[in-house]
């Protein structure tokens, strides 16, 4: 745990992505009952899947952000609101499908907004995600315990 976390109870997670480092942002923030995932596209490392087709860029953005809370151990039965974002409204229908077969039984609130575009023109799709975590009560009593144990050990040392 870092100073920044024990101090404000807030954990963040990169994935990798070079534009985590380059603009500073992490993929997915904890902080009490929310997880929130940042802008996710359907890159994995440096390689674009879905490339010109929307419903899959969309299909893997999901799996992306559900695999960014799944370091919190949340799953998309966690999620309550998506944001999602695309640069055609030709591409809402097939967008749509790609959402609800990943959120049909959880039914969270959703915008779909059009954009001009992204930092990749190839990029035709973008999602945020923000989960419910029910169990942060216990996170918090993790996190005190954590940095309790690591005061002990830094006055142990000394």
């Amino acid at each position: 745990m870092s100073e920044v976390e024990r101090a404000t109870g807030v954990q963040r997670v990169q994935s990798g992505s070079p534009w985590e480092d380059a603009f500073g942002f992490a993929r997915a923030v904890a902080a009490g009952d929310r997880v929130v995932v940042g802008g996710t596209t359907s890159f994995r490392g440096s390689v674009l899947h879905g490339e010109g087709d929307p419903y899959e860029q969309t299909r893997v953005a999901i799996a992306n952000g559900v695999e960014a809370l799944g370091a919190f151990g949340l799953d998309a039965s966690h999620v309550i609101r998506t944001r999602v974002f695309l640069t055609h409204a030709r591409d809402a229908e097939a967008v749509g499908r790609a959402h609800k077969e990943a959120f049909d039984a959880v039914r969270p609130v959703t915008t779909f907004a059009v954009v001009t575009g992204f930092v990749d023109p190839r990029i035709l799709v973008e999602v945020e995600l923000e989960a419910f975590d029910p169990r942060s009560d216990e996170h918090e009593e993790a996190l005190w315990a954590a940095a309790a144990q690591d005061l002990t050990e830094e006055s142990d040392q000394s």
